[in-house]
């Protein structure tokens, strides 16, 4: 099977640099002051101050925003400790801050930055109080976990090997003191193992994870300054995360069972179950105080539900509007929450038995959220979100994914808020593929059973077509994969549709970047049975001569994990048939980095093609 379009995967042959020169062009003519006019508008959704970390400290909270030119860490309500624009100043390129964390007294800050858009970045870490620096790493150092005297971190060699002499890619934890560096952790282990380290919320006991790929996990536990004592106390062949210590006891969120979590408490070998498996996954947990807070997934969005030690329900929290909630930091008295929704950029709640709004940025405006269930073809109920302002002119812009175990809950889009103020409603469908329901809804939605999906995205968007909206599709990654295998499947069903950062040549997908750790996913092209089920969907293959909607593929030239060439490829089968598709090529960012500016830009984009698609 030859494969006519294969020079285009050479992002430098002259015919691919023509190409995106050329089509850039073409789509500036077709949405240029269209996009001009929405600009302002969505540069001031995307230039709203959003909290995106924060940590416990004797002396207060420490934070991490995204503002509009910079990224900061600052004291909560006081004082800023790290500026990204003063880096960029320093280091004479762009900096992006990756993430921090501080000691309980709050006397050190250690915070990581990659330079240039670069994976492999620098850590360095501070004195609190003189704002001097007491070291640097390069490249970075992950988790590190500060002691009463020095502190744990790890290592990732991504080059070369580990001191124990395993080839990379591998990693290992550290202990550093004042004048000395050692080796405590990881020993033997190999690549695809991961480790993570934490201290127990007494300060006492260090509680590692090692989990090998995104599936087993395996827990250890001892004296916080004694790695040598830190032994293994539980392991499952799914993936179990630690939640605390307390009295020698491990509490911890495991997948066994139907896959929906439960938390357990393991003593001396023996395992008691605390919060058994419910009708919805168990997400997270946290103890706080004598209590247990737990966030569960119901329907997509996140409710808390407060436990006695033993077990017992107390009460159960629900929001104003769906949500996503996912716990910050805590100190075992209190617990800092992140809460997100399609019209709240963020909310940083405080739990101490009690739940206390700190802060938050709302959008203002009479916006509601509406929930309902479409009915796939073999009978399974799809959730879907719609999200509507005053008018409702039945345009609908509909986001999917469905895969990877990632499951969609409400979450705030910039491009969206302009879109609503107009008329529009924007829908979220959770598809079989990702972790709405737990782990049996994510397998439904893998490799051979990859046309769940389709099937589950098909019947959202022909409910929304029946209830008389125009409808545009719209998916990045695997769900630019989504959109593009309903586009070649059943045009019909979408007025246009949006394929962002694309995966769609599903026979060598493999061979491209990283593509090869996507096999557990979608299974391997070159294995003949898998390779069938792969031909039958892979949207490459599937392009026919028959009526499309308007299309618009785009991508960045500097993405290094899903290759270029599969969007480039698809546009050119659709064009060679006449189809009205049009292609942006995003010639500054990759997957990790871009200016603000750029990526409010190809933001603004989307917007107007959609606007103007389904005008």
């Amino acid at each position: 099977m030859g494969d006519p379009y294969i020079w285009a995967e050479n992002l430098k042959d002259e015919r691919v640099l023509k190409l995106v020169e050329d089509e850039n062009m073409r789509f500036r003519e077709f949405i240029g002051e269209l996009s001009d006019g929405l600009f302002p508008e969505v540069w001031e959704y995307y230039s709203i101050p959003v909290l995106t970390g924060a940590k416990l400290t004797e002396k207060g909270v420490v934070a991490m925003y995204r503002e509009r030119e910079r990224q900061i860490i600052r004291w909560l309500g006081g004082e800023v400790i790290v500026d990204s624009k003063e880096l960029e100043k320093e280091l004479n390129d762009e900096v992006l801050l990756q993430g921090f964390t501080a000691d309980e007294k709050g006397r050190f800050l250690a915070y990581s930055f990659s330079i240039g858009g670069a994976d492999e970045g620098v850590t360095r870490i501070i004195n609190l109080k003189t704002g001097e620096p007491i070291e640097e790493f390069r490249p970075s150092v992950w988790n590190v976990t500060f002691l009463e005297d020095g502190y744990y971190f790890a290592r990732f060699y991504r080059h070369g090997e580990t001191p124990d002499g395993v080839k990379a890619p591998a990693e290992r934890f550290f202990w550093k003191g004042a004048s000395e560096e050692k080796m405590v952790f990881g020993e033997g282990l190999g690549s695809g193992y991961f480790i993570s380290l934490r201290k127990s919320t007494d300060g006492k006991w260090a509680i590692v994870t090692v989990t090998f790929g995104w599936n087993s996990g395996e827990i250890y536990v001892g004296p916080i300054d004694e790695p040598e004592k830190w032994e293994k106390v539980y392991s499952a062949d799914v993936p179990a995360e630690p939640v605390d210590v307390i009295d020698g006891k491990l509490y911890a969120l495991t997948r066994e069972g139907n896959g929906l979590g439960k938390l357990i408490m393991v003593k001396d070998g023996e395992v008691e179950e605390v919060i058994p498996e419910g009708e919805f996954p168990l997400e997270w947990a946290v103890l706080v105080g004598d209590k247990i807070l737990a966030g569960r997934l119901v329907n997509a969005s996140h409710r808390l539900e407060v436990y006695s030690l033993d077990g017992e329900r107390l009460e159960e929290m629900t929001f104003d509007l769906p949500g996503s909630v996912h716990p910050l930091d805590t100190d075992g008295k209190k617990v800092l929450l992140r809460y997100e929704s399609f019209t709240v950029p963020y909310r940083l709640y405080e739990f101490n038995g009690k739940l206390n709004l700190i802060e938050g940025q709302e959008i203002e405006g009479s916006f509601r959220v509406e929930e309902n269930f479409a009915v796939s073809n073999d009978g399974t109920k799809i959730h879907y979100f719609l999200v509507k302002g005053e008018e409702d002119e039945k345009k609908a812009w509909v986001f999917g994914y469905g895969g990877f175990n990632i499951s969609l809950t409400p979450r705030f889009f910039p491009q969206v808020i302009p879109f609503l103020r107009r008329g529009g409603t924007f829908g979220m469908a959770n598809l079989r593929g990702g972790s709405e329901y737990g782990e049996e809804w994510h397998r439904a939605g893998m490799r051979e059973n990859k046309q769940n999906v389709f099937n589950d995205f098909i019947a959202v968007l022909e409910k929304l077509k029946h209830e008389g909206y125009r409808v545009s599709a719209w998916g990045r990654s695997n769900g630019g994969l989504l959109v593009s295998a309903t586009l070649v499947q059943r045009p019909d069903v979408m007025d246009s549709a949006l394929i962002g950062y694309p995966v769609i040549d599903m026979i060598r997908f493999h061979k491209l970047y990283i593509g090869s750790v996507w096999v557990p996913e979608y299974g391997h092209p070159d294995d003949p049975k898998d390779r069938e089920f792969l031909l039958r969907y892979s949207p490459y293959h599937n392009v026919r001569p028959v009526k499309y909607p308007p299309t618009l593929i785009y991508t960045g030239l500097h993405d290094d994990r899903v290759h270029p060439a599969h969007a480039i490829k698809f546009f050119l089968k659709l064009k060679e048939l006449g189809a009205p598709t049009y292609l942006r090529v995003e010639t500054k960012s990759g997957h990790m980095g871009a200016s603000p500016e750029t990526r409010a830009k190809e933001l603004t984009d989307l917007l107007a093609f959609v606007v103007k698609t389904l005008s």
